[in-house]
């Protein structure tokens, strides 16, 4: 064996030996297109495989964006109520504190809402005793058997 190799290694070789090895880079080539077409289908194929996945993930975020923002505008809606039940209450507590604290009067004078309060309770006495006035001067005039439903009549025409 060992004679055999050293003799075909100094041997000239045959052109036939020749045309083999041009053959073999040619095949060598065309065995690394083949490994680089493999490689690029596997990458291709992988790619289209998550394209797949990303296609069927889609509705599936669809719904959920569609129900987070369903969520979003209830919140929205809670949020309204409670700043205005927040308002409301705070315009309560303006009064109520306003009735009972001792420092009304120098209060009054920084808040417009309590001037306007106290205005409005002024008006509400004068009306009242204005009323009680009325009330009085009725019983007086039935009292003298005059027709007061003629005087009414006449006092709502001028008015």
């Amino acid at each position: 064996m060992a004679l055999d190799f050293l003799s075909s290694l100094f041997k000239k070789k045959p052109k036939e030996e020749a045309t083999p090895e041009a053959v073999e880079p040619v095949f060598e080539e065309e065995l690394e297109e083949r490994v680089e077409n493999r490689e690029e289908n596997e990458q291709l194929t992988q790619v289209l495989e998550r394209v797949n996945e990303i296609e069927n993930d889609i509705p599936r975020i669809k719904i959920s964006i569609d129900t987070l923002k369903k969520q979003i505008q209830e919140l929205r809606d809670d949020i309204d109520r409670l700043d205005k039940t927040i308002k409301d209450v705070m315009m309560l507590y303006e009064v109520i504190s306003q009735e009972i604290n001792p420092f009304k009067e120098q209060m009054g004078q920084e808040n417009p809402l309590t001037s306007e309060i106290q205005d409005l309770r002024k008006e509400l006495e004068d009306l009242k005793l204005e009323i009680a006035q009325l009330k009085n001067d009725i019983k007086v005039l039935a009292g003298y058997g005059l027709d007061l439903d003629s005087i009414i009549y006449e006092v709502l025409a001028e008015v």
